[in-house]
């Protein structure tokens, strides 16, 4: 085989490779799908879905939505739900009606998330609480989730007379946090005092700027980092990426619940603080950048394996990787570096500001 046709099928494999990792998953039934209307016919809307194929709303799927079907136009670009992935024509059936109710359910669930602020009409009142319409979707509001505005004050409990109270709220708008979406059950439940608590720890995070360093206590530790209480009702996350500058393995082992411990207000966002120990250390990489060069011949003990190669600490914080493609395969490299063992390396590129290092293996070459 000559070199050129050898390079060229090792092209032709790279393309076919980058092609299949590119290509997204074919649909499965009950996916949301996007696409564009490319034919209208009697009773039916064929919908272009790149790259899989052509998609079909008809029948039974097509008069549940035909009010909405009818001012679509080809070109148009429409959700749809997959309740078939191949029919007997070939086609992928869709269902409008149920893509919304997919996606109006997702947006309740992001409400949630977020505590989204919501103004909504109170359409009944019964003696629990409040029936309140939220996208066409019925929602509950129960009267201990009442602000203490709006909570009915019945010194005796006479149900009838909280049903009054409860009645005077009907017509009326109300700021609300949703608090559950269910979609299964086809339930949501609101709060008007869970917007209390949002609007009282907004005042507590405004409090707070980038900079600020503030004394609080650990209340957790997660794989992903540590949870710091700043003051009651409010906490911020360390994550583990700003624990050290060294590499952290295991929360738990740094901190303990009740632990006083020093932060750094990073980041004010959404209400939610980030905070930083590390930042309040010195940069090893700052000290670092004096004392090493590229090419240099240092030592460094090896203290982690990932996907790329070895890391090997060359000294407190700082730490560079021995690519894999030194060694060829994964096996040799763990042959020929072990864990907790010092080994001479070459620094092959040396960028403290960003705190990048490589490294080259020297030894028993």
């Amino acid at each position: 085989m000559s070199e050129e046709i050898a390079v060229a099928e090792v092209a032709a494999d790279g393309v076919m490779d980058r092609l299949l990792i590119d290509t997204p998953d074919t649909p499965k039934v009950g996916e949301v799908v996007e696409g564009t209307v490319s034919a209208i016919g009697r009773a039916k809307v064929y919908i272009d879905i790149m790259p899989f194929g052509t998609g079909v709303i008809y029948g039974r799927e097509y008069m549940n939505a035909r009010d909405i079907l009818r001012k679509v136009a080809p070109g148009d670009t429409i959700a749809s739900k997959v309740v078939m992935t191949e029919n007997d024509d070939g086609y992928i059936e869709l269902s409008l009606k149920e893509a919304r109710q997919a996606l109006i359910w997702a947006d309740a669930e992001s409400a949630v998330s977020n505590a989204t602020i919501l103004s909504l009409e109170v359409k009944e009142a019964n003696k629990g609480g409040l029936i309140i319409d939220w996208q066409g979707i019925q929602g509950f509001l129960p009267a201990s989730q009442l602000s203490s505005e709006n909570y009915p004050r019945v010194t005796d409990g006479d149900k009838d007379k909280i049903l009054t109270a409860l009645n005077e709220l009907v017509g009326k708008n109300l700021s609300v946090v949703m608090i559950t979406a269910d979609p299964k059950e086809q339930k949501l439940i609101f709060s008007e005092k869970g917007l209390q608590e949002k609007e009282e720890k907004e005042e507590k995070v405004n409090k707070y700027e980038v900079g600020n360093i503030v004394n609080g206590e650990v209340t957790g530790a997660v794989d992903f980092g540590v949870f710091v209480k700043l003051e009651p009702g409010l906490e911020g996350l360390v994550h583990i990426s700003e624990l050290d500058w060294g590499l952290v393995e295991d929360t738990k082992a740094l901190y303990k619940v009740g632990d006083a411990v020093d932060v750094k207000v990073i980041e004010v966002k959404d209400d939610k603080i980030s905070l930083s120990i590390k930042q309040l250390k010195e940069n090893p990489w700052v000290t670092a950048s004096k004392k090493y060069k590229k090419d240099q011949i240092v030592e460094g003990v090896v203290i982690k394996y990932n996907k790329h190669g070895a890391l090997a600490s060359i000294e407190e914080g700082v730490a560079g990787l021995v690519h894999v493609s030194e060694f060829e395969t994964e096996e040799n490299l763990k042959n020929s570096l072990s864990l907790g063992t010092v080994y001479k390396f070459k620094i092959t590129l040396f960028e403290p500001n960003d705190q990048k290092m490589t490294l080259s293996y020297t030894e028993g070459k």
